[in-house]
């Protein structure tokens, strides 16, 4: 099912390191609580709740409320629980049991290897849109002085990960809510880049269509929410019943973000460098269709995740003044 969220995901490609889980030791249980203990009884009391993943969801929670990395609860896998933290513990165990995301209760969630916020206000990042990110990074010059707009940006992770790994782009970071474009703006601000990003409150390129050539970015990047509606009441119980729905609802075939994308560019007074958006499963076409409504594009390209689905859909733009709508 599309837009998983998964508690512990490996991170792969030029953004980010790979990062991967705790190897877990077996030991007989001594006279009292040891870290291990708790997060083997954590484990099952998730599992037993229906929460998938509980393990990598008990190990996160567990870093989370002692304050540890993963290499010291491994170092310190045999030292007694701390009673003090036993009521904060309890109190995460009980928003997991109810299938509140682990990083809406942590409040973070890692993107090509920076530490996102995240909050109820925004779509948790996911690993394949980091794979968009790449794909935007390897097709544009880095010694350009860019303009690159990420259209609903949700944490800014897009717009704060461009802005940080190329430092002569200037970013514009877009969204219809205020509260989303709050923990964008935090984020960029934690990594250092706030100065090179504008945000704006806009429907898709809303902000954009009043200027002139010149306010137009040379790429835009998004990713659009894509669940056709009514596949939303079958997504995972953290997505469905957590996550925002205005950053998942994509109309009745998942693709109306799309058309109202398309229309927006046929309306520009000139076409991006650059269109590259993450689609769901089987969307691939429909989109690169949508888009050769606004434009002939010099070449439009498929960029796949780690199932080997075409998620991510680049149109590459014809000469700076051109455009054909043949």
């Amino acid at each position: 099912m599309e837009r998983k969220n998964r508690a512990d995901e490996k991170r792969h490609g030029r953004c980010g390191g790979e990062k991967e889980r705790v190897a877990v030791p077996e030991e007989k249980a001594p006279g009292f609580a040891t870290l291990e203990q708790e997060w083997r009884r954590a484990a099952r009391r998730l599992a037993d709740a229906g929460v998938g993943e509980p393990e990598a969801n008990a190990e996160r929670l567990l870093l989370h409320v002692l304050g540890l990395t993963k290499a010291e609860l491994l170092r310190d896998f045999r030292e007694p629980f701390p009673e003090a933290m036993r009521e904060a513990w309890e109190a995460v165990l009980r928003r997991k049991e109810r299938g509140e995301p682990a990083q809406y209760i942590t409040g973070e969630q890692h993107f090509c290897g920076r530490a996102f916020r995240v909050t109820p206000a925004v779509l948790i990042p996911r690993p394949e849109t980091e794979l968009l990110a790449e794909a935007v990074l390897a097709a544009l010059p880095a010694d350009e002085p860019l303009a690159v707009a990420d259209v609903g940006t949700g944490s800014g992770a897009l717009a704060v990960t461009l802005a940080a790994e190329r430092p002569m782009w200037r970013v514009v970071a877009t969204d219809l809510s205020e509260e989303a474009l709050a923990v964008a703006r935090h984020n960029a601000a934690r990594h250092g880049v706030a100065e090179r990003i504008r945000f704006a409150r806009g429907d898709l390129l809303e902000p954009f269509l009043t200027g002139t050539r010149e306010d137009v970015p040379d790429a835009i990047v998004s990713n659009p929410p894509y669940v056709p509606a009514g596949e939303l009441p079958k997504l995972q119980r953290e997505v469905a019943e957590f996550e925002p729905r205005l950053a998942l609802d994509g109309g009745a075939d998942g693709l109306e973000a799309y058309r109202r994308l398309a229309a927006q560019l046929a309306a520009l007074p000139v076409l991006p460098r650059l269109v590259a958006l993450e689609t769901g499963a089987g969307q691939a076409e429909a989109v690169a269709a949508l888009l050769g409504t606004a434009s002939d594009w010099a070449e439009i390209r498929f960029v796949r995740d780690y199932a080997g689905i075409d998620r991510h859909v680049l149109a590459f733009g014809r000469p700076p003044g051109t455009r054909s709508t043949a």
